[in-house]
This record gives C-alpha cells, sequence and structure tokens, in this order.
C-alpha cells in the first residue's frame, strides 16, 4: 500500500506536466489564429459605424442608392395598384405580371421581407463573397462570420471550406442554371433563396417546380434542377430594378441593345454588390476578380476545376473586365472595404 502511494505521488508532477503543456498549445494555437484572422475585420461600434454613415462617399457615386429599398417583389405593392413597367426582365416586370401575380398570390412565397433581427439593426455590416480563387487557403472564414449579413451567389459550396469562406449565409443569391436542388446542403437553415430572374424562363421555372407542373429544359445555357429541395418560407424574389440600376448607374451599359447585338447584362455578384450598397451601411467583398496569371490551367474558383481558358465561352453575357474596373472604383473611394491584404 505504500508503495502504490509513492507511485501515485510521483505521478502528479507527471500529470501535471501533460495538463498544463495541452494546454498551453490549445491557448496559443487560439491566440494566434485570433491574431491572424480575427483581427483583419474590427468589429464596428454604433459609434463607428454612424461616422461611415455620415461620410456618405456612395453619395458621389451619384448611383440613386436608397439605404431603406425593399429587396423583394412584394404582392400588394405590383398588383393590387396601378403598376407600369416599360421594360421585361431582368429590368423590369412587363410581360411577366401574370407568372408573378400566380407564384406571389397563389402559393403565398414567405413575407417578402428580410428577418426582423437584422432589419432592427443600428449598423447593418454585410459581406459579399465573390467565388474567385484569391479565397483558397485566404484564412478569411473568421473575419467573414463576423459580419451582420453574409451574402452569396449560386452554388458555391461552404462545407469543407469553412476556414476561408466562413459557415454563416444569410442569403444567397442564384437562378435556374445555377441552383442547388438542395439548399440545405451548403446553407442555414434560415438563409434566404433569393431568385434573380434574369429571363421569363427563369420564373417559369420558378412557377413549374412550386406547383408541380411539367418542367420546361429548353432556353436555358445548361439544364437546372428539375427537383428544388429549399424552403419555401426562405425563398425571395429580387426585385428587378436592382438590376436596372446596376447596369444602367454603376456600369453605364446599354439596357436595350441594337443591331441585334448579344446583351450584357451585370453579374451576380456585381448585382450582390449594388444590394449590399442598398442595405448595409458597411460594405466588405472578398472572393473577387480573375487570376492574373496567364496561364490558361490556372483554376477560377476556390472549390472544383474550373479553369481560365473556360472563360472564353462564346456566349458570356457579362462585361468582366468592365464590372473590375468598377469595383476597384468602389475600394479607392471606400465606399466598400476589400478583407484580402493588397501587396
Amino acid at each position: 500500500m505504500l508503495v502504490l502511494s509513492a507511485w501515485c505521488i510521483r505521478l502528479v508532477p507527471v500529470m501535471l506536466f501533460f495538463i498544463c503543456y495541452y494546454f498551453s498549445k490549445f491557448y496559443l494555437q487560439n491566440f494566434i489564429s485570433c491574431r491572424l484572422h480575427c483581427s483583419k475585420t474590427p468589429s464596428f461600434t454604433k459609434y463607428q459605424c454612424n461616422k461611415i454613415i455620415a461620410q456618405k462617399k456612395w453619395e458621389s457615386l451619384n448611383l440613386n442608392i436608397n439605404r431603406n429599398a425593399r429587396l423583394f417583389l412584394k404582392l400588394k405593392d405590383f398588383f393590387w395598384k396601378k403598376h407600369l413597367s416599360l421594360l421585361p426582365l431582368p429590368y423590369g416586370l412587363k410581360g411577366s405580371e401574370s407568372v408573378l401575380l400566380k407564384i406571389l398570390a397563389n402559393y403565398r412565397v414567405a413575407n417578402y421581407s428580410m428577418p426582423t433581427s437584422i432589419e432592427s439593426l443600428d449598423c447593418r455590416t454585410c459581406v459579399v463573397i465573390g467565388n474567385g480563387f484569391a479565397l483558397k487557403n485566404s484564412s478569411l472564414g473568421t473575419a467573414i462570420n463576423r459580419h451582420d449579413i453574409v451574402i452569396r451567389m449560386n452554388d458555391a459550396p461552404v462545407r469543407g471550406y469553412e476556414q476561408d469562406v466562413g459557415n454563416k449565409t444569410t442569403m444567397r443569391l442564384f437562378y435556374p442554371e445555377s441552383a442547388s436542388f438542395n439548399p440545405d446542403l451548403q446553407n442555414d437553415p434560415d438563409t434566404l433563396q433569393v431568385l434573380v430572374p434574369f429571363k421569363q424562363l427563369d420564373l417559369d421555372w420558378l412557377r413549374q417546380i412550386l406547383f408541380n407542373e411539367k418542367r420546361m429544359t429548353t432556353g436555358f445555357w445548361k439544364p437546372p434542377p428539375q427537383v428544388w429541395l429549399g424552403r419555401i418560407s426562405q425563398l425571395r424574389i429580387l426585385h428587378p430594378c436592382f438590376l436596372h440600376l446596376t447596369a444602367s448607374k454603376l456600369l453605364q451599359i446599354p439596357l436595350e441593345p441594337k443591331n441585334q447585338q448579344n446583351p450584357v447584362h451585370p453579374s451576380t455578384g456585381i448585382l450582390a454588390i449594388f444590394l449590399a450598397l442598398n442595405y448595409c451601411d458597411v460594405v466588405s467583398v472578398a472572393g473577387f476578380g480573375y487570376p492574373a496569371s496567364q496561364n490558361q490551367k490556372h483554376l477560377i474558383h476556390y472549390y472544383g476545376n474550373q479553369a481560365m481558358k473556360s472563360m472564353s465561352i462564346k456566349d458570356s453575357h457579362h462585361d468582366l473586365s468592365r464590372e473590375a474596373q468598377i469595383l476597384k472604383r468602389l475600394e479607392d473611394m471606400e465606399a466598400i472595404r476589400n478583407l484580402h491584404q493588397h501587396s
């Protein structure tokens, strides 16, 4: 018995050593991680936010930005009073009234608004996450999650990339060709699924999904999902005025091309940034831009295997060089903040 007690006494310093070692290792790892990643985007106090708002840097852009803009289509605003739209989708509702009436009235798509917890914020901080390769190994996940509103696009994955892109998604903008058949695989349960209707077929796709009608696949640049398992309560339809103003004011591209030219529309990414400028007090971005490398095998996204050579697709409807110039201008004017560290 005495021998056993002596051995126990001898083991105490050893046990204390290992406890202290593992505790210090865990503490140092989290401390270093926080110093590296948490400090990139400090939380904004109400005073700091009000100071940014007071500067009104977006006013010099002359973009008709309205910080109280309603983001989503709402039944009573468009169908119970006189409503005239001079342009069809993507810049207006001309010719789409009947299908929208069926979707918004009969299926009662959500409550047409942002969550109350966000609407009531004194200072709304937004971050718009592009899908660019620059996010790979960026370790921006913690900084991204710190924002009140995280906006993502299309079917870009989150699971497995949390360290670089975060795991929070407030809203995800998509159109039929970019939709995931099961949004819950990559989003929080309360993520708003925001349909951006670029064409009449996009609304037809939604109507067919919601009412289980015969699916049509012709007219899409790639077949959209024939089954969509998204939560109807979280579904929203973006007001086309945001695409209209993004094109006419921000990008200054013609809304009605002449001489049979292929139409050029804003990308979902630049649209999301304009939307954020209208709704949020502080707007950050991450993951925008394409690799500077001329190597055609260089990957485009932080996920998948799509390479630069695929950018030569002849039917592209976006002016990506123009959009890059506009993003640089917004950043230089401090209307938006880039989370990536510039050299």
